[in-house]
């Protein structure tokens, strides 16, 4: 299970940081931020790979989120600087974990994100 915290409503140019944290290890897996804006379809805001060594973001976000592991390979952050109502959303933490020609998808609640101009 993911348990994510840390959304709310800001104002543009202000910060939030996103956490979720795992409570089940494997041994290798890809740790995602995805969000959803009303009339949209979900989609991937970041991720960072379980040894911490790669990451992909969304070229919305490039230069303003940073994810990151936790001090526990089971924890990561999203680090989301410089908010932008376009940024508005409902968030959700995913880990695909990887096995031998297969992969499993966890997630975690939602996590509203609401910027205002």
């Amino acid at each position: 299970q993911l348990q994510a915290s840390g959304g709310g409503s800001v104002q543009a140019g202000e910060s939030l940081r996103l956490s979720c944290t795992a409570s089940s290890t494997f041994s290798f897996f890809i740790f995602g931020w995805y969000r959803q804006a009303p009339g949209k379809q979900r989609e991937l805001v970041a991720n960072i790979t379980s040894g911490g060594g790669t990451t992909n973001y969304a070229d919305s976000v490039k230069g303003r989120f940073t994810i990151s592991r936790g001090e526990t390979i089971n924890t990561m952050y999203l680090q989301m600087n410089n908010l932008q109502p376009e940024d508005t959303g409902v968030y959700y933490c995913n880990r695909r974990d990887y096995g031998l020609g297969s992969s499993h998808d966890y997630w975690g609640q939602e996590t509203q994100v609401t910027v205002s101009s």
